[in-house]
């Protein structure tokens, strides 16, 4: 069945889609057409996902799933960080694989399928390379994008040279990998020209982009050109910035400019000085409070986004408790709490004390029940304003009963959440998708607002527009 198709199911972060596209952008110019049907294409991929036992276990089930139904004339790839990280011990867990190719070479996916179609192979092909080198012409011409919907990510690296003791991410990508300014803003503008209304900047770490190439306070380097490069994108997003790296240049760059909206999300995974310290992550709790207050004085109406594991080797009630405390007082927009997830390989699969899972669950639930009465006060006073919702799609509405009404809504985001991981508006009537339009906020649960169009332009509250104590709306100053 040499018919030049192939089918890609992406797994994982949206990081591993940024490849996965790629991917499809480099079989696409080698004379292959994507299908979404899985029986009728040659080459089979799975780009898997190899972080957490959950995601493995998705990983190694559909490769299963498509080896056991595979016929002889096609071929089954894995791909990602599952391949990567288990390399040839991965053909032990999954039947049927032809061909096992990791991350740091995701762009050499064509030269392995031609190798593949050259000659049957009673072994997998394994093209497994240890070198990250995945910047510039190396990339063999694909845009390092993925466009969903109005919104666009955009990688601006590649893996990771921070020491965290429960992370295998700097094993399986390598480490810290810049690409040039130049391959960035040319993406940048394509995805303007393409009508894109939100570009978002992924990497693993956002915040350490440039180091490798030179140039110091890279990200904010970095939004300077892209910005000025394209100036008519409304919105653009930063994630994954590391703590003790959100400069106070960075800082200027968010608040002055108009476009990059007044978000940031920034993974502290605890609050306790002690589990800090064994997780190998930046302990200086004073820091996060000095900075935060900072970003919090300087962009207006800003909204943090953070994470945090619990359960971690060694987490005392103490250290716990210190951890609640902290997002007490700090008060985060969002937050997402996971619990510890042993990892092979990594200095915390090692450490004593690990802690029993029902203890786990228990202080994620506390945790995010702290949390919830937050995020909904944060939500609560929104009621009454008028945010800039971008629409991402439109649906029916029902009643309490779950029944229909006849009547249409529309789902879109504020510049306060971040595609997939954040909360949602729920509009009444039907908004055309892809516009950014102004709502008015007329309710709010704990993560999603609610909201009608706003006829009165003049009310638009853009991020870090405010309403003083006389009801006079005031604009940010730019």
């Amino acid at each position: 069945m040499q018919n030049s198709s192939y089918y890609l199911l992406s797994l994982g972060c949206s990081k591993n889609t940024v490849d996965s596209e790629s991917m499809a952008q480099v079989l696409s110019n080698g004379g292959f057409q994507g299908s979404t049907d899985p029986t009728q294409a040659e080459v089979l991929i799975v780009n898997t996902c190899g972080f957490i036992d959950a995601a493995k276990q998705e990983s190694i089930d559909a490769l299963q799933d498509l080896a056991n139904s595979k016929q002889s004339n096609q071929y089954l790839i894995a791909a990602g960080c599952l391949s990567q990280r288990y390399g040839e011990t991965l053909a032990q867990h999954v039947s049927g694989l032809d061909g096992i190719i990791g991350t740091r070479r995701w762009m050499d996916i064509l030269d392995l399928v031609q190798k593949l179609r050259t000659q049957k192979h009673p072994e997998p092909l394994y093209h497994l390379p240890t070198d990250a080198v995945t910047v510039g012409s190396d990339e063999k011409g694909a845009l390092r994008i993925a466009r969903q919907g109005a919104s666009a990510y955009l990688k601006i690296s590649d893996g990771c040279r921070r020491p965290c003791a429960f992370c295998a991410i700097p094993k399986i990508k390598g480490t810290h990998v810049s690409r040039p300014v130049a391959s960035i803003v040319n993406e940048a503008r394509q995805l303007r020209d393409a009508g894109v209304q939100e570009i978002i900047l992924i990497a693993q770490d956002s915040t350490d982009y440039g180091h490798d190439i030179g140039i110091k306070n890279g990200l904010a380097h970095l939004l300077k050109e892209i910005t000025k490069a394209v100036p008519d994108v409304p919105w653009i997003r930063i994630m994954y910035a590391y703590p003790g790296y959100v400069t106070d240049e960075l800082i200027e760059v968010i608040a002055t400019n108009k476009q990059l909206v007044n978000y940031l999300d920034i993974p502290l995974q605890h609050g306790h000085r002690e589990t800090l310290k064994r997780m190998r992550r930046p302990a200086n709790i004073e820091w996060v409070y000095n900075t935060i207050e900072k970003m919090r004085s300087q962009i207006d109406d800003l909204a943090i986004r953070t994470t945090f594991i619990v359960g971690y080797p060694g987490e005392t009630d103490e250290e716990f408790n210190g951890l609640m405390q902290f997002v007490k007082d700090l008060q985060f927009d969002r937050v997402g709490t996971f619990t510890y997830s042993y990892e092979i390989g990594t200095p915390s699969a090692t450490l004593p004390d690990q802690v029993d899972d029902a203890i786990k669950e228990d202080r994620r639930d506390r945790l995010m029940e702290v949390q919830q009465q937050i995020s909904l006060t944060k939500n609560q006073a929104q009621v009454g304003r008028v945010l800039d919702v971008l629409i991402e799609g439109q649906g029916d509405a029902e009643d309490e009963d779950g029944n229909l009404t006849g009547d249409k809504i529309s789902l879109g985001r504020t510049y306060r959440d971040a595609p997939e991981i954040d909360g949602m508006v729920f509009i009444e009537g039907a908004v055309p998708v892809g516009e950014i339009v102004p709502v008015r906020i007329t309710g709010a649960m704990t993560y999603d607002l609610i909201g009608t169009v706003d006829t009165n332009p003049a009310q638009i509250i853009t991020p870090g527009t405010i309403i003083n104590a006389n009801g006079i709306i005031e604009p940010k100053d730019k």
